[in-house]
C-alpha cells in the first residue's frame, strides 16, 4: 500500500505536550508493514479506496439539518473542527470535559499518564497513524463517585467538501472509582473524500460503571477506520452497544481487557449492508484475571452485493479461572449475492471456566414468511418485518428511550425506503 498520508505526517498544531506522542506514532507508522489481501486480519478488507492523497480540511460554516436529542449535554464536530466550545457545556459536579489543546498543566499531565494505556500500537495498525497526526482530542474525566447520568452525545459530521480530507478522532474517558456516566458517540456523513480515523478509549476504576454508545452511521463513499479500546478495573461494568450502517470502507476494532477481578462487559452490536457496501468488526476480550464476565452479542443483515465481516476472539488466560465469557454472532442474508466471513474464536488457557460461542448464517425464515403473507402481508412488507425483528431485540435492550426512538425509523429506513412497508414498525 503507498503512503496515502503523506500531506498528513508534516508538523501540525497542538500543544507541545503532543509532540512526543506524534513523533513516536510517525516513527510506527514509518516503520510498520501495511495490511494486504494476505494479512489474517485484514484478509476480507482491502485498503485500496486509501490510495489517494489526503488533506485536513479547513473549518466548516456549520451544521446542516437537525440532530437527534438523546436527553442531555451535546458537542459537534464538522469536519474534525469544534463548533461552539467545550465551556458551553453544563456538566455536574466532579465531572470534567476539556479539549486536548486546552488542557491547564495538570490535566495535561493526566491525559499524558492514561492517553494509550488501553490501545495496543501493535494490534490496532491505525492507532499509530492516529498518534502521527494527533493535534487535538477530548478528555472526559470522573472524580470517584461522580455521576454523569444524562448522555454526553458526542457528534461527528463529514460534508461532501473536496479535495479528500480526513478527520482524526480522538476520546478518552477516565471513569473513577465507583463514579458512573452514559457517552454517546455518532458519526454521520455521506461524503465520498471523507475519511475518518477514530480511536476511543475507555479507562473503568474500580467499581466503575459506564455506559457507551457508537453510531457508525456514514454512508455513501465515507471510509472509516476506528477502534474503542477499554481497560477494566475491579468490579467495574462497560454496556457498550454499536451500530454499523454500511459504507465503501468501514473497520471497527473493539479491544476489552479485563486489569480487576469482579468486572463485567456487555458488548452488543447491529449491522445494515446493502448495495456494494463494507462493514468489519473485529472484536478482542482479553480476560487476564479471575472471576470476570462477558456478554458479546453482534447481529448483521446483508443485502444486494453487500460484504461483512465479522471476526470475535475472546482470549482467556491461565490465572483468569471462574471467567464466564459467551460470545454469538448471527447473521441473516436477504440476497443470494449477499456475503459474510464471520469467525468466532475461544482461547482458553484456564481449566475451570464457562465459555461459549457460536455464529450462524441464515435466510429468511419460509415458514414465517407464509405464515405473515396468509394473514394478508404481502410478501416485501413480511421481509422488511421479519428483518426488523431479527435486529430489534438489540435495540429493545438500550436504557435510553430517545435513542430508542431515534434508531427505529432508521433502521426500518435501512431495511426499505418505500415507508409503506416500514408502516407498522415504528
Amino acid at each position: 500500500m503507498s503512503d496515502f498520508i503523506n500531506g498528513l505526517l508534516v508538523a501540525q498544531g497542538g500543544p507541545d505536550w503532543l509532540a512526543a506522542r506524534r513523533e513516536a506514532g510517525r516513527a510506527l507508522w514509518s516503520a510498520s508493514q501495511k495490511p494486504t489481501r494476505k494479512t489474517e486480519a485484514w484478509k476480507y478488507t482491502s485498503l485500496h479506496k486509501l490510495e489517494r492523497e489526503f488533506v485536513v480540511a479547513e473549518p466548516d460554516a456549520g451544521i446542516a439539518g437537525e440532530l437527534p436529542d438523546f436527553g442531555g449535554q451535546r458537542l459537534v464536530f464538522v469536519d474534525g473542527h469544534l463548533q461552539g466550545s467545550v465551556n458551553e457545556i453544563d456538566l455536574p459536579e466532579g465531572v470534567s470535559l476539556v479539549r486536548f489543546a486546552d488542557a491547564s498543566a495538570s490535566q495535561a499531565e493526566r491525559i499524558q499518564a492514561r492517553l494509550g494505556t488501553a490501545v495496543r500500537n501493535d494490534q490496532h495498525l491505525f492507532a499509530n497513524l492516529n498518534d502521527a497526526t494527533l493535534a487535538d482530542g477530548l478528555y472526559l474525566e470522573l472524580v470517584p463517585n461522580a455521576v454523569l447520568a444524562d448522555p454526553l452525545h458526542i457528534v461527528h459530521l463529514t460534508t461532501g467538501r473536496e479535495p479528500a480530507f480526513t478527520v482524526n478522532q480522538r476520546l478518552l474517558v477516565a471513569v473513577g472509582d465507583n463514579a458512573s456516566a452514559t457517552v454517546i458517540e455518532h458519526f454521520e456523513g455521506e461524503s465520498p473524500a471523507a475519511f475518518t480515523n477514530g480511536i476511543t478509549e475507555l479507562l473503568l476504576g474500580p467499581g466503575a460503571r459506564l455506559q457507551h454508545c457508537r453510531l457508525q452511521l456514514e454512508q455513501g463513499g465515507a471510509m472509516h477506520i476506528g477502534g474503542v479500546h477499554a481497560l477494566l478495573e475491579r468490579d467495574s461494568l462497560l454496556d457498550s452497544f454499536h451500530l454499523a450502517l454500511g459504507s465503501d470502507l468501514k473497520r471497527i476494532d473493539l479491544a476489552v481487557e479485563y486489569a480487576g477481578p469482579g468486572a463485567h462487559c456487555d458488548l452488543n452490536g447491529i449491522y445494515l449492508l446493502r448495495g456494494s457496501e463494507h462493514v468489519d468488526y473485529h472484536s478482542c476480550i482479553e480476560h487476564a484475571v479471575p472471576h470476570c464476565t462477558t456478554d458479546e452479542v453482534f447481529r448483521g443483515i446483508i443485502g444486494d452485493e453487500a460484504r461483512a465481516v465479522f471476526n470475535g476472539r475472546i482470549h482467556i488466560h491461565p490465572d483468569a479461572q471462574k471467567t464466564r465469557a459467551e460470545l454469538s454472532n448471527k447473521n441473516l442474508l436477504t440476497s443470494a449475492s449477499a456475503e459474510i466471513n464471520t469467525k468466532p474464536e475461544l482461547e482458553i488457557y484456564a481449566d475451570d471456566v464457562q465459555c461459549a460461542h457460536g455464529a450462524t448464517v441464515a435466510q429468511l425464515d419460509e415458514g414465517m414468511m407464509h405464515y405473515l403473507r396468509t394473514r394478508g402481508v404481502n410478501r416485501d412488507e413480511a421481509e422488511v418485518m421479519l428483518s426488523y425483528g431479527f435486529i430489534n431485540e438489540l435495540v429493545d435492550a438500550l436504557d435510553n428511550e430517545a435513542l430508542k426512538d431515534f434508531l427505529r425509523p432508521l433502521l426500518a429506513r435501512c431495511l426499505s425506503r418505500d415507508p409503506l412497508l416500514t408502516r407498522h414498525l415504528v
